[in-house]
């Protein structure tokens, strides 16, 4: 990746981390803002983020393809620097919400240029060569898991200061990356490759039936669905877990998390694409992802911090197995839709986001209170049983010799 390609690359990546340090920075302060503007308990408000919660995934859902969509027909730059621009007044907003109502509409609204991923990754798609994607979507995700570790640490520390003064940060950073696309990102989808808008293939279901005419896409989305949704018991139940079992304080619980987040990131940005180039994008995907099963088992029959760590470390290099799934889908699809195929790709894990937080904290009630069996641990072996049907479905797709099946002609 040199010259254009590479400049085009480290300005999406700026964007995307901006975009990330944002929605990382509220977290801290969103429990505590949640409480001021309704005056209710801490219990309470925990329901109302929850709701915030399930409120922002599902606008996420329904508009990242139609944000792919739009991308398609008017170009990458224009849909992600007006998206990002939306996203700077929604926090300014949300910094200003007099009521309840408002936040709701605020973090609704979040949702919804959240899409923006979608238009951010069809950028690599567009301009970086097939064998070279996986290691730039790596790149991609490692800039997003920066942000995202940095954010929470920032954002408390900016919340001493004031409830609200995380989001006028995330606002002006949002700016920032509007600044930084202006100067330095071009756009990478020429007129010529661009195709007409249609509503009906803007939506969740129509990027669905677009997709299903590719059976190896429908594949990997299915693989992605799995592997995220099993992914939502460390993203649910993660601090109450903790604690519970190994006491832990909210310091260490964070800690547990950045560190995390920072070798899932590692193992993006720099390891993805070392492996695809040596072993290939399918292989990278399909032993990587066994990975987790040592990671889970590890996490659901741990018996102190020390195992968790080590699940940490096996775990995070599951995280090659998505890039190297997104090279390898975005050659099976025409040109002039990879901005639809990102579009799907976000639904699908938008949609883990709202199945998973309710079926994971609900299990860990079920299994952490004081009648019948205790094991808190049980939602990772959930998350086993989950991605061991991620697993099979991955080796299927990508069939016996480690290398996808010719594709089909692409779709017009």
């Amino acid at each position: 990746m040199r010259g254009k390609s590479s400049h085009i690359l480290a300005a999406v990546a700026f964007i995307v981390f901006v975009d990330m340090l944002g929605i990382g920075l509220i977290l801290p302060v969103m429990p505590r803002l949640i409480g001021e503007i309704a005056q209710t308990s801490l219990d309470r408000s925990a329901e109302i983020g929850g709701l915030l919660t399930f409120a922002y995934a599902g606008m996420q859902f329904l508009c990242a393809p139609f944000i792919g969509g739009l991308s398609d027909r008017f170009g990458r730059r224009p849909v992600l620097l007006i998206t990002l621009l939306l996203l700077a007044l929604d926090y300014a907003v949300m910094a200003w919400a007099p009521t309840l109502a408002w936040l709701v509409a605020g973090r609704m609204m979040s949702g919804v240029m959240g899409a923006s991923w979608a238009a951010a990754n069809s950028c690599i798609a567009d301009c970086i060569p097939a064998e070279k994607r996986g290691a730039a979507f790596g790149m991609l995700g490692g800039a997003g898991a920066a942000g995202f570790v940095l954010g929470p640490a920032l954002g408390g520390m900016a919340g001493e200061i004031g409830t609200r003064a995380p989001f006028i940060i995330a606002a002006s950073l949002a700016v920032l990356g509007v600044i930084g696309g202006l100067v330095f990102l071009r756009e990478t989808l020429p007129p010529e490759r661009r195709r007409a808008f249609d509503p009906k293939r803007a939506n969740p279901l129509g990027s669905l039936i677009q997709m299903a005419r590719t059976p190896f896409v429908l594949s990997c989305l299915a693989v992605a669905f799995f592997m995220q949704l099993a992914a939502q018991a460390q993203m649910s139940i993660w601090a109450f877990w903790g604690e519970l079992e190994f006491g832990w304080s909210p310091t260490v619980s964070g800690l547990t998390v950045s560190f995390y987040g920072v070798l899932i990131g590692t193992a993006q940005a720099v390891l993805t694409g070392k492996s695809i180039a040596r072993f290939s994008a399918a292989n990278t995907a399909r032993y990587s992802l066994l990975l987790g099963i040592p990671s889970y088992l590890l996490l659901a029959f741990a018996t102190g911090t020390p195992m968790v760590i080590a699940a940490i470390i096996v775990g995070a290099l599951t995280g090659m197995t998505f890039p190297a799934m997104q090279s390898l889908m975005t050659v099976r699809v025409s040109e002039d839709a990879q901005g639809e195929l990102q579009g799907a790709i976000a639904s699908t894990v938008s949609l883990t986001s709202i199945i998973g937080p309710v079926m994971m904290t609900q299990i860990f009630g079920h299994f952490a209170d004081d009648t019948g069996l205790f094991f808190p641990g049980a939602p990772y072996l959930v998350s086993l049983a989950l991605l061991v049907l991620a697993i099979g479905l991955l080796w299927r797709t990508m069939g016996a010799s480690g290398m996808p099946a010719r594709p089909a002609a692409l779709p017009e």
